[in-house]
């Protein structure tokens, strides 16, 4: 039977959303090689609910891609110096050069959501930003960047179902906050910030493109297959280097091994118990282990 997220949708076939993702992400680095060749310029925002999926879109988009070339903006609250600047001027130094990609992890549409939301920037702040930002962006459009801005959306029951999930999963506990359940208390006020944000900024020459992120694989399918679609690239030949052959030894005297110190071999130990362990690995459990020994 076919899985359904917690507002009841079908969720995509797991086969199918994996071999299609592959073969996206195949794309993906073929487009990043043409981003190399040409010289292009691309910065791609992700905005959207808390838990809706915008973390694991990036990883996924990003898994196979150079860090060199398409590298992730995810910054942290303003220091004391920042918050004197003008207020787009720290985005500014993460902007791509020639042959880059910059993906915002959240953008400058922090001013619009959550200070707004939360009461972390006066009105007369909020109010510029929506005034300047279009500004903004136009600039960086005439420049010759190619911006793209992506609206994750997701519903409140499976938004809390997410967090609920989250709770439990000692694994992801880290992804909660208190400042994420605020969503689930204010999720009005964020709805309807959202919706002045895309009345103002919401353009011809930078439009918003939304994506129902009900479904997680659908919605990384989706942004990603939309991506591929929004960047004039194309086929290059890529100039993969000859591997040369291993020169004749010259007599060189490596040092003994014991005059280096080495990690454990832990996976042996595992491959002998032939099972896993649930101690935890600490300094103090690793020096028991060495005296034991």
């Amino acid at each position: 039977m076919a899985k359904k997220t917690a507002s009841g949708m079908v969720r995509m076939d797991k086969d199918l959303y994996e071999e299609e993702l592959e073969r996206l992400q195949a794309q993906l680095v073929a487009m990043q090689e043409w981003v190399k060749e040409t010289g292009a310029r691309v910065v791609v925002i992700f905005e959207g609910r808390d838990a809706a999926g915008k973390g694991s879109a990036i990883k996924r988009i990003t898994e196979y891609l150079s860090p060199r070339v398409a590298r992730v903006s995810a910054l942290p609250a303003p220091s004391d110096r920042e918050k004197t600047q003008w207020y787009f001027q720290r985005y500014i130094q993460h902007l791509p050069a020639a042959g880059e990609i910059v993906i915002f992890d959240r953008s400058w549409y922090n001013r619009a959501g959550v200070e707004h939301v939360m009461g972390f920037c006066t009105e007369e702040q909020y109010e510029r930003f929506l005034v300047q930002a279009p500004i903004f962006e136009q600039m960086l459009i005439d420049d010759g960047i190619i911006l793209l801005k992506y609206w994750f959306s997701v519903s409140d029951v499976e938004q809390e179902a997410r967090f609920k999930s989250r709770h439990s999963d000692p694994m992801r506990q880290w992804k909660l906050s208190p400042m994420d359940l605020e969503s689930i208390t204010r999720w009005e006020a964020y709805s309807q910030a959202k919706d002045q944000m895309f009345a103002a900024t919401d353009r011809s020459q930078s439009p918003w493109y939304v994506v129902e992120s009900e479904d997680k694989r659908a919605s990384r399918i989706n942004v990603i297959a939309h991506l591929l679609s929004m960047i004039p690239w194309e086929y290059v030949k890529v100039k993969v280097p000859s591997i040369p052959e291993r020169p004749a030894p010259v007599g060189y005297t490596r040092p003994p091994r014991t005059s280096q110190t080495y990690v454990p071999d832990h996976a042996g130990e595992v491959n002998k118990l032939g099972k896993v362990t649930e101690k935890p690995i600490t300094k103090a459990t690793s020096k028991k282990a060495a005296k034991k020994k």
